[in-house]
């Protein structure tokens, strides 16, 4: 073999192999649009028969009014959620009346298709909710500070800015529950002079929470702790949605307006 017939025979090679390999990379899943067909309805627990979820076209819908809908896919044996965290669970046996799977936990969850037609009702002006009932929340607060007195007035304003709680429900799926986060007004006075004025985001904590907590909590509350020669001190709590988890950040303002914060260890 001369050399310029081996030349071209390694060029051939490598050609073919990186020909080969960039169809392996491009290559694009096909989910099986059978098994999401046979996966639409209602669908209850096999042994209590207790709602669980509702299938309709590529979206899966739960009961109670807290959990987003979630979209999902089927490829092969695995059911894929499309959620932050895209969730997969494996797909042990399914019928048009029969759906089993293997849950976050490794236990196995029986479902059977709900024919009664009295379970739609359960996913009928389902709407989510929000912590504080979009109420909003007003005090007044009397303080003195070296023996002067001082107005203090707090005003919690529910918003439309949503927060997303990720937790798994009875079965061992991965939902998200949606929450409506608040701001937060403090105005001190002193007469009629105002000395401090602000609306509190939970934004402004991103410095005294940790990233992951802040993404799924709440701006809760903000109450008048006491004041004395440092200032006028309140308490801000960030909480988690129904949990009892939650950050305090200490808010110490001054007479003239300044202010500081640090977290209750």
């Amino acid at each position: 073999m001369n050399i310029k017939t081996f030349i071209l025979l390694v060029f051939l090679c490598t050609t073919a192999f990186s020909c080969k390999n960039k169809g392996e990379d491009t290559a694009v899943r096909t989910e099986d649009l059978k098994a999401k067909q046979l996966f639409q309805g209602i669908w209850v627990d096999s042994d209590e028969e207790n709602v669980v979820f509702k299938v309709k076209g590529d979206t899966i819908y739960y009961p109670d009014s807290l959990s987003q809908p979630i979209k999902f896919a089927i490829y092969g044996d695995t059911l894929e959620l499309k959620s932050a965290n895209d969730s997969k669970y494996a797909i042990l046996k399914q019928s048009a009346h029969i759906f089993e799977f293997k849950n976050s936990n490794g236990d196995i969850v029986k479902l059977i298709k709900g024919e009664d037609p009295s379970f739609e009702l359960q996913f009928a002006n389902k709407k989510p909710t929000s912590v504080n009932q979009n109420k909003t929340i007003k005090s007044d607060t009397i303080l003195f500070c070296n023996n002067e007195r001082y107005h203090s007035y707090i005003q919690v304003n529910p918003t439309t800015y949503k927060v997303l709680k990720t937790s798994y429900n009875d079965d061992g799926l991965e939902i998200e529950s949606v929450y409506f986060d608040n701001t937060i007004h403090l105005g001190i006075f002193k007469q009629e002079t105002k000395i401090f004025s602000k609306d509190f985001k939970k934004s402004d904590f991103t410095q005294y929470v940790p990233k992951d907590f802040l993404k799924q909590s709440v701006l809760s509350d903000l109450t008048a702790s006491t004041s004395d020669n440092k200032g006028f001190h309140y308490i801000a709590e960030l909480a988690i949605p129904d949990s009892y988890v939650s950050y305090m950040v200490n808010i110490v303002i001054t007479t003239d307006g300044k202010i500081s914060m640090n977290v209750t260890k």
